[in-house]
């Protein structure tokens, strides 16, 4: 299944409190919930200002829609086309 790098425009993103982080965490889980299987969340990164987050789906426009539906900005969603790390130097 694509994999999707999503950026998300928050200021001060990275000043969230840990009780915020869990509200935005629950509200995701719960539009994924409700989109079924074929969506999933693999893991966020928060930075001072963004959240950068990867997913599986299978369109883009899935995305989009959890976006929409949780009221999450959605700046810029590109497809991962491949993953290095250092053992691609090997």
């Amino acid at each position: 299944m694509p994999q999707y790098l999503i950026e998300r425009n928050i200021p001060g993103a990275g000043k969230l409190s840990p009780a915020e982080l869990q509200a935005i965490s629950q509200k995701s889980c719960s539009v994924l919930n409700t989109l079924g299987p074929s969506i999933q969340w693999v893991q966020s990164y928060v930075t001072d200002d963004q959240i950068h987050c990867i997913y599986r789906a299978p369109s883009e426009a899935m995305v989009r829609e959890h976006a929409k539906q949780g009221g999450f900005p959605a700046d810029r969603v590109s497809e991962i086309r491949t993953v290095i790390d250092p053992t691609t130097a090997e």
